[in-house]
């Protein structure tokens, strides 16, 4: 059978220790040397599609390493320490690391789309939980240049998902807590504050539960827009983050939360960049909605997994590129990625939701 996109023949897993955060960079680094470069060039041509020239990359990567190092020095560290262990300049890894808030000025090369389910569920011992399962949709182009991840020697470790350079993305950590995060648009999204995925590391590093994260977050100089489903084994908590401010958005349903691509909460919503990802994220919306709707009792890591599984002639929660599409106009499901709290793990499928039985799966454990 064909792929529908083309994928590296081994997934690239990377862990690192040690309490010294320029240290844990570096070793990142080093295990990401081969093939970080590889990430940078690509970025680099989806910057340049988005009218974006190498001098102002240089310049946002250089912008973001500063509000970072302001905000907390051993992000900085970090992201410093992986430049050196791949043996790049910083401000590459510091462009990645903004690579959000760096697209969010292009109009010619829109974001890609994500759509996220948490439900309060049973643990295996009969406590009670959350679990959540996430597509990550994002440009072909960067499918050889992501990984899981597990890190150990901040407040608390972590495993997961990330991008090559990007400190963290998706996962869970040592404390219970786990982070599905989805990227929204803002009119006025900019660089300046520290970028939406390094506020992803801070929160898996350091939140020990959903209260101190959303302090966490609140706390942050925010001047682009994301999303933050927020979950442990007692609360979850969905967030609209926003240069205009942090809020949570309500739950689908009472134990259900469901998020693709557009503001949930009204003071956000009024300057949004719907023409980013409407009618698309509103269409996912809907068709999660009526399928959470008709089946409350999918309460399981397979029957969530289920439920995001689409096909021709429905909107495309599973993703796949058009035919043709040049580039910057081409998504699919990189990964698919369910979440335990409770047990501390992350499943990560190297593929669309729909590839669960021909594609290879990795368990994590924070």
């Amino acid at each position: 059978m064909t792929e529908p996109f083309a994928r590296p023949e081994h997934r690239r897993h990377v862990a690192v220790a040690g309490t010294d955060p320029r240290e844990r960079g570096r070793a990142r680094g080093r295990q990401l040397a081969a093939t970080l470069p590889g990430a940078s060039e690509a970025y680099g041509r989806l910057f340049a599609a988005s009218g974006i020239t190498s001098a102002e990359i240089r310049e946002d990567g250089l912008r973001a390493l500063d509000a970072v190092g302001d905000f907390r020095s051993s992000l900085r560290e970090q992201i410093e320490g992986v430049a050196e262990g791949a043996g790049v300049e910083a401000w590459q890894v510091g462009a990645l690391n903004a690579r959000t808030e760096i697209l969010a000025r292009s109009r010619t090369v829109p974001p890609g789309e994500c759509s996220t389910v948490v439900r309060r569920s049973t643990a295996a011992d009969g406590r009670r939980t959350h679990l959540g399962v996430q597509t990550w949709d994002w440009h072909v182009e960067l499918s050889p240049y992501w990984h899981t991840v597990n890190s150990a020697g901040a407040d608390h470790d972590y495993a997961g998902l990330t991008e090559h350079g990007i400190l963290a993305k998706i996962g869970v950590n040592s404390a219970g807590l786990a982070l599905h995060f989805n990227i929204l648009g803002h009119h006025a999204d900019r660089l300046g504050g520290v970028p939406v995925h390094v506020l992803a590391a801070l929160v898996l590093e350091e939140a020990g539960s959903v209260g101190h994260a959303v302090e966490l977050l609140r706390a942050a100089p925010v001047t682009s827009s994301g999303s933050f489903m927020l979950f442990d084994s007692e609360r979850a908590v969905l967030l609209d983050l926003s240069p205009v401010g942090v809020f949570e958005a309500p739950a689908l349903t009472e134990g259900t939360w469901l998020r693709t691509n557009h503001f949930l909460t009204p003071a956000p919503a009024a300057e949004e960049k719907s023409h980013l990802y409407q009618p698309d994220s509103g269409e996912r919306y809907a068709f999660l909605d009526e399928r959470l709707t008709r089946e409350p009792a999918a309460t399981t890591g397979q029957e969530l997994l289920r439920l995001v599984v689409t096909g021709p002639g429905e909107p495309p929660v599973t993703c796949l590129p058009a035919p043709g599409s040049p580039l910057g106009q081409r998504w699919a499901s990189l990964a698919t990625v369910l979440l335990d709290p409770a047990a501390r793990t992350a499943h990560v499928l190297d593929g669309t939701p729909a590839e669960q039985s021909t594609r290879p799966w990795y368990e994590l454990r924070a």
